[in-house]
């Protein structure tokens, strides 16, 4: 067959040359070591933990190689497209901090390597499907849907393997007269590769994560343009990552399964390989057992889970690297004050099998991480959470900025700072008793303790309460009651002999705290009343002496 006569009737409007791709898009000139790679989500709406593993360890190998990372969308299938799909993924991998260096943007593309959109591609993965055609490496297959459909059916009732290869290929050896015949009475076709693998056959292969490998080699003559000329992933990101001159692919290992038909399109096309990282998938425990993440169903593998939620940001990024790099967490243990940006990221700490999602463990990081916020960090990203989802509580936080960062200040500062919080869903329940359209009684007095000596207790602490007291003077005067009552000021005398005493000062605190907090527990209560002032705290203690 004149394979030049057929690349020539299929493809007759191509035009450019490999020659000029290749000057248009150039080598990068970037110093030796430097990494580029690439986030390339189809557009479908649905961002998941997937997108944020990959994004980071693109994100952390490229940056700290002074490398380059850019976003390519690849919306070769517009079935599965969603309206806003790409703004939303935009926006949402900036809010975990993945920030690209050139590709998609929501106004546009930016960067020299553009269009980062496979659609507006076209033209150019047309030049490299004409060059395997020419090369004898590509033919037309004029297939339909239900002679697919039937050969499916028959392979499946012999038992052999799907797809098509071998005998099943019927369009591989065509004549130029056949093809001709289908062209001009206006048939669609879709391209075929030319696979010249066998099953037989094994190839040894590196991958980054995965180690060494043995592979199969692909024997299916896969397709590279669909019937509207568009290419399939297989072929645009073989195309793309050469002429964008990605070095590093990094993606999930549900596709090491075409990994031999990739080597197979990067060698017939004369382009470099370049390294593969495949991921493990992320699992949860299920009993027993471990089980991947489940769209369908596990509500916790999309993005905006997190985000309805009230995670921080940088809650989730930092528990991702723990799960990523095996080493984090010791590093982070020596240097808590320091940005993760610092932490150097190895893909050779990766757990090849994939890693176990904790949500009790994702907690408590994120209480460690918002314990190291400063209190205008806390009120900031509170405040934005609740504008989108609870907007009551953002009206009663934003009314007076500086009195709630200083209910935020409360217990901040020093070597272990106060881990209230964890999410930004909790702040309400935390804040509540500062604000008197929050505020209630949420805990009671224990039955044990006599009501007279709770509100004994109460009166003497209004009469003997000064705003201008120390912490110590104000916890002295509450010693004072407990004495007066028969409780223990201190707490050693009271583990001694606790058998002579009603009880102890923190029983008398404990009374104390009821009435101005309305909870058993809170933040430290002279700073809580610091920041309530001298007024409000007399009041609630008046109007719980009212009750009893």
């Amino acid at each position: 067959m004149d394979f030049k006569y057929l690349a020539n009737i299929l493809f007759p409007n191509v035009t450019l040359t490999e020659e000029e791709l290749e000057q248009k898009y150039p080598p990068r000139a970037l110093k030796e070591g430097a990494i580029v790679s690439r986030m390339a989500p189809s557009p479908t709406g649905f961002v998941h933990l997937g997108n944020l593993v990959q994004g980071i360890t693109s994100e952390r190998l490229c940056h700290q190689s002074n490398g380059t990372l850019f976003l390519r969308v690849e919306d070769t299938d517009q079935k599965r497209e969603v309206e806003g799909a790409v703004e939303t993924l935009i926006d949402t991998l900036k809010y975990y901090d993945i920030n690209f260096d050139e590709g998609a943007t929501i106004d546009g593309d930016f960067g020299v390597y553009a269009p980062y959109r496979q659609r507006q591609r076209k033209d150019i993965y047309h030049v490299y499907a004409k060059r395997l055609v020419e090369q004898g490496m590509a033919y037309p297959c004029f297939c339909t849907e239900d002679e697919l459909s039937e050969m499916r059916t028959q392979q499946e009732a012999l038992k052999e393997n799907f797809g098509y290869y071998g005998k099943w290929a019927t369009w591989r050896d065509k004549t130029i007269e056949e093809i001709e015949n289908e062209l001009s009475n206006g048939k669609p076709w879709v391209l075929r590769f030319r696979s010249n693998g066998s099953l037989s056959n094994k190839i040894k292969f590196t991958d980054c994560i995965k180690g060494n490998l043995e592979l199969t080699e692909n024997d299916i003559d896969h397709v590279l343009l669909k019937s509207d000329g568009i290419p399939t992933y297989h072929f645009a990101h073989a195309v793309d990552d050469h002429l964008m001159r990605t070095t590093h692919v990094v993606r999930g290992d549900e596709w090491l399964s075409t990994l031999p038909f990739h080597i197979q399109l990067f060698n017939a096309l004369g382009f470099k390989l370049p390294k593969y990282l495949h991921i493990g998938p992320l699992m949860k425990m299920d009993g027993d057992s471990k089980r991947k993440l489940s769209k369908r169903k596990d509500p916790e593998l999309a993005l905006s889970f997190y985000k309805r939620d009230g995670y921080p940001a940088q809650s989730l990024y930092e528990y991702m690297l723990t799960i990523l790099n095996s080493n984090y967490e010791d590093w982070r243990r020596a240097n808590p004050l320091t940005s993760p940006s610092e932490f150097k990221f190895s893909y050779k700490k990766m757990n090849p099998a994939g890693s176990l999602f904790d949500s009790a463990k994702l907690l408590d990081v994120s209480k460690n991480v918002v314990s190291r916020m400063s209190a205008e960090q806390v009120y900031t990203q509170a405040c934005e959470w609740a504008a989108e989802y609870d907007v009551e509580l953002y009206d009663a936080m934003s009314k007076d900025a500086e009195y709630t960062k200083s209910i935020f200040a409360i217990g901040r500062s020093g070597k272990n700072p106060r881990k209230d919080i964890a999410l930004w869903s909790e702040v309400r329940g935390y804040i509540d008793l500062f604000f008197d359209e929050f505020f209630e009684i949420k805990d009671s007095y224990d039955e044990r303790f006599s009501k007279t000596d709770i509100k004994v207790t109460l009166e003497e602490f209004v009469k003997t309460y000064s705003f201008d007291d120390d912490s110590n003077a104000w916890f002295e005067k509450i010693k004072d009651i407990a004495d007066m009552l028969g409780y223990a000021s201190d707490m050693k005398a009271y583990k001694q002999n606790p058998e002579i005493y009603k009880g102890n000062v923190s029983d008398i605190s404990m009374f104390i705290r009821i009435a101005v907090t309305g909870k058993l527990s809170s933040p430290d209560m002279y700073s809580v009343m610091r920041v309530l002032g001298y007024d409000k705290v007399v009041s609630r203690v008046n109007e719980m002496i009212n009750k009893l």
